[in-house]
């Protein structure tokens, strides 16, 4: 969206969202934030009360903008309000706002790998759960779209996302699974970025640059922390390792490369 002052509809400012709001506002951007609940609109971002999967308060927003993402989340975690939100809820808003560029922000649940495997934009999808076939669906109804372009994320952690914490300090024992995360900061800046890219790519993978397994993840919280060591649950290897080169070489840099540079802020001092 690069040039004058552009109009953004972001369906589904919560974390992520949010935060993309502040940045585009702060941009000089005209910003309209949906949300299902009622919150307060401030000098920079509209807030916008609207329910994607009745369609209630859709007629708030302008029928053309310069750029539409969407970044909802469902309300509970099972196929039918997947669906609804996902497939249902993103036909509604594509059908009530008109826009050049358009965002979807997926999930690397779309992949069935499971071994250690490293997977990018061009492994085949196979998604073993419904919440991979789901985004999968609402993937191939943004691909009608003139414009559009997919963010595919791996696990967003930052202030207020600390359940690996809270397990690692718990003393869980790790496994050797590989995970992959981003932060929130980073994820908001890279569909900020994708925004302004004059021509991009129809889809990305969004992760920091080192994929870990939980076990060295668990062990270095727990160290840092002056906690006991914990023995690593002995299982076979699993999970699957992203890349994001392909968001990286469109000029995305990750303020938070690793695990370690992320939860470092996190933390609490040893002893506490």
């Amino acid at each position: 969206m690069p040039g004058d002052r552009s109009t953004l509809v972001i369906a589904g400012a919560g974390d992520v969202g949010g935060r993309l709001a502040r940045l585009r506002a702060a941009r000089g951007d005209e910003v309209l934030a949906l949300r299902r609940r009622p919150t307060e609109s401030d000098s920079a971002v509209r807030a916008v009360c609207a329910d994607l999967v009745s369609g209630v308060g859709l007629r708030l927003l302008p029928r053309r903008a310069d750029a539409l993402v969407f970044c909802a989340a469902p309300d509970r975690r099972d196929e039918a309000a997947y669906r609804a939100l996902f497939v249902d809820g993103l036909r509604r808003m594509l059908d009530h706002v008109q826009a050049p560029r358009v965002l979807l922000v997926s999930s690397t649940a779309v992949y069935g790998e499971d071994a250690g495997e490293w997977v990018d934009e061009d492994t085949p999808e196979q998604p073993p759960a419904f919440n991979g076939r789901v985004l999968r669906a609402a993937e191939g109804e943004l691909a009608r779209e003139r414009g559009a372009v997919v963010l595919r994320l791996t696990g967003l952690y930052g202030p207020g996302r600390d359940a690996l914490l809270r397990r690692a300090r718990a003393g869980t024992p790790g496994r050797p699974h590989w995970t992959n995360r981003v932060h929130v900061d980073d994820a908001a800046a890279a569909l900020s970025h994708l925004l302004d890219l004059p021509q991009p790519d129809p889809l990305y993978l969004g992760s920091d640059a080192l994929p870990a397994l939980e076990s060295d993840v668990f062990a270095w919280v727990r160290a840092h922390e002056g906690l006991a060591p914990v023995v690593a649950a002995q299982l076979p290897e699993s999970g699957r390792r992203v890349s994001s080169a392909r968001l990286r070489a469109s000029g995305w840099t990750p303020r938070y490369p690793d695990y370690r540079s992320g939860y470092a802020g996190l933390l609490a001092p040893p002893g506490q």
